[in-house]
């Protein structure tokens, strides 16, 4: 096995019981979601592993990159055979546009705010702006939108009723894999 894939397995092996319940739960909406059709596979390595990744950053306050990595080049090798199989290459550079955008913008905030927003929240606003940018712009700006609304709303609620303060630290990457699971949700109704 790849010394990546041993990380992976390693890093998700504390949280197995969680992350198998998620990753069940989220590969069953991925393929409501995604059709299903070409870009079926794509969703559900990435909702597998958001899943994962949820948990662990639920729990530690870390991303990791044996997952982020890997993921994210699956997903993209995915949506590239998808644009080949569906002749949908305006999907494809769309999704590599918004995986640039929203990884760029988070890698931003991080620069900006480093003990704020982490950098593995840039990498997993990389794949999820992959991810979303192909189900179109509308979705990956509703990605980009709903988890500063989501983590906002969750941060105001927990600091009036004295359960945080300014200075307790959040994990975010829960906020930023709801808000994309969101994003898609309301595509796929929006085109049903």
């Amino acid at each position: 096995m790849p010394p990546i894939l041993q990380r992976a397995r390693a890093e998700v092996a504390p949280h197995r019981r969680a992350a198998t319940w998620g990753a069940a739960l989220a590969a069953a909406w991925a393929v409501w979601a995604s059709g299903p059709g070409w870009s079926t596979p794509a969703l559900v390595v990435a909702a597998v592993a958001g899943a994962a990744l949820w948990v662990i950053d639920a729990r530690t306050h870390r991303l990791p990159d044996a997952l982020t990595y890997p993921t994210t080049a699956v997903v993209g090798a995915l949506l590239a055979l998808a644009a080949l199989g569906g002749g949908t290459w305006d999907k494809a550079l769309r999704a590599l546009l918004g995986g640039l955008l929203l990884g760029g913008a988070y890698l931003l905030l991080h620069l900006a705010h480093r003990s704020g927003m982490g950098r593995g929240d840039a990498k997993l606003a990389a794949l999820l702006g992959l991810v979303t940018a192909w189900y179109g712009w509308s979705t990956l700006v509703a990605a980009a939108v709903l988890p500063i609304l989501l983590g906002g709303a969750v941060a105001i609620v927990l600091m009036a009723t004295r359960r945080a303060s300014r200075g307790t630290s959040l994990a975010f990457g829960p906020y930023l894999l709801a808000g994309a699971a969101i994003a898609v949700t309301l595509a796929r109704l929006a085109s049903a």
